[in-house]
């Protein structure tokens, strides 16, 4: 197949590809990005060829028929279009057939050709450069959700990321915000042989692209479930909405639903000299903070107030009660639970710089060291040089905090961050040990209720992965 058909089968997906794009490219000329023009007599048969070219090229990589059940909503009724489960990027066949607006990023736009094609259906644009960029996104999806069916429909993967459909993950709010009725829809890939997964533990896209050309036929099915009206108590809570929709798609699918999110498998992979273990208890703490809407808000600038805040009260160990009226939120079980998790000496109280440590912890995956500067900055007992100093006992309870874990060996990590020991250790010199040789805490961790961290992302745990472009 690689020889023979493989070959002919990318040849005609690109010449298709490149023949849509003139197309794509003449009907976004002069177009505004902030209102949708009446839809004239040649923007109609633009589409209309577009959608004719883009099947042709789906059918070239095998998928010769698509298998559609159910009744699709217009605009009008639906403004927007929940799918699941995400597993692919030939998922991308139901969002050419039917011409619907997208989330994407907007590095997305840049890509050569491809780009152009996106640009056609309207995508809403995410900025990651901007910190703004959730409110921003969630306020365009808004405005044009409550358009009267003026813009087209967002077609929305609200897992946030790819999975091996083996269950059906934790949904974003995103789509559930506006409050208004959406159509939930279900997608199937019943192959024999499965060549179209994508996520981290797997198979590149190029191989998967390889695989699935050189496969005779490849099956793809699209059901329309029937309209989801939320209630009064779904429009005021998006995180119930979002959640009785998955449980309604995951019976459709007669899927398990799990509670993973992206953010769980992005702590399960992180990689670096303070990677997170699997067994590590960040792993509930992210998906109680998650349910409270506590990460979805957490911004640098919010972790430098609760720092200050958790340094004036570090002789204070806080209750419960004491702990939900320092967040600002009423007492509940989900809320118990984040309290259990640093109750260290079991007498129902915390030190709430714990709590800060952890959050920053999942909230800034990528720059553990930003966390490791404010932890130290949070315990100081004093300065050298103008470098936070602390005492043994304080950087256990640190790292302990930023990895989730308890009853861990860091004393090789110690003596490596002081030349001299002398039980007082700097950020700078934790820093440079650190840096030095980085598999120190992976070694002061392995011990029988902790698996070392694991800094590849090959392998299989069984569970859903997430994708590796978002």
């Amino acid at each position: 197949m690689s020889v023979t058909v493989f070959p002919v089968r990318v040849l005609l997906t690109a010449f298709f590809m490149l023949l849509a794009w003139p197309f794509a490219f003449a009907a976004s000329l002069g177009r505004s990005e902030g209102a949708v023009e009446p839809q004239s007599c040649w923007r109609r048969l633009v589409d209309v060829c577009l959608r004719v070219l883009m099947r042709s090229l789906w059918f070239c990589t095998g998928f010769h028929w698509v298998r559609v059940k159910g009744t699709p909503a217009p605009p009008s009724q639906v403004p927007i279009l929940t799918m699941a489960p995400h597993s692919t990027y030939f998922d991308a066949i139901p969002v050419t057939m039917t011409m619907s607006s997208i989330v994407t990023k907007l590095e997305s736009m840049s890509i050569p050709v491809w780009g152009t094609l996106i640009s056609y259906i309207r995508p809403v644009l995410v900025f990651r450069t901007d910190q703004d960029s959730r409110r921003k996104t969630v306020e365009e999806i808004k405005r044009r959700a409550h358009s009267s069916g003026q813009w087209p429909q967002i077609m929305i993967f609200p897992e946030g990321t790819c999975t091996n459909r083996s269950g059906v993950i934790r949904f974003k709010p995103g789509a559930f915000i506006p409050g208004l009725p959406v159509q939930p829809v279900v997608l199937r890939y019943p192959n024999k042989l499965d060549t179209v997964t994508w996520t981290w533990q797997g198979p590149g896209a190029a191989k998967i692209f390889w695989l699935t050309l050189c496969q005779l036929h490849n099956s793809i099915e699209i059901e329309y479930l029937p309209v989801y009206t939320p209630s009064e108590e779904e429009k005021s809570d998006p995180a119930l909405f979002a959640n009785n929709v998955r449980q309604v798609m995951a019976k459709a699918l007669q899927l398990p639903l799990t509670d993973l999110t992206l953010e769980d498998m992005q702590l399960s992979l992180s990689q670096g000299p303070l990677c997170i273990a699997r067994s590590s208890s960040l792993l509930a703490f992210n998906r109680h903070i998650c349910r409270l809407g506590l990460r979805a808000k957490t911004t640098d600038p919010e972790l430098a107030q609760q720092a200050s805040r958790a340094r004036k009260l570090w002789e204070d160990r806080l209750g419960l009660d004491d702990f939900a009226l320092h967040l600002g939120l009423p007492p509940s079980d989900t809320l118990s639970k984040i309290h259990k998790l640093f109750d260290k000496r079991g007498d129902g109280k915390i030190d709430v710089r714990q709590y800060v440590i952890a959050l920053s912890a999942v909230c800034r995956l990528s720059r553990p060291m930003a966390t490791l500067k404010q932890a130290f900055e949070m315990y100081e007992t004093h300065r050298e040089d103008e470098d936070s100093v602390l005492e043994d006992t304080d950087v256990v309870a640190v790292l302990e905090a930023m990895l989730g874990v308890s009853d861990q060996d860091f004393s090789e990590l110690l003596k490596a961050a002081q030349p001299e020991p002398t039980g007082k250790i700097t950020y700078g010199g934790l820093r440079g040990a650190l840096e030095q040789e980085p598999g120190l805490v992976r070694r002061g961790m392995r011990c029988p209720n902790t698996p070392p961290c694991h800094t590849s992302s090959n392998g299989s745990n069984g569970q859903p992965g997430h994708q590796k472009h978002d």
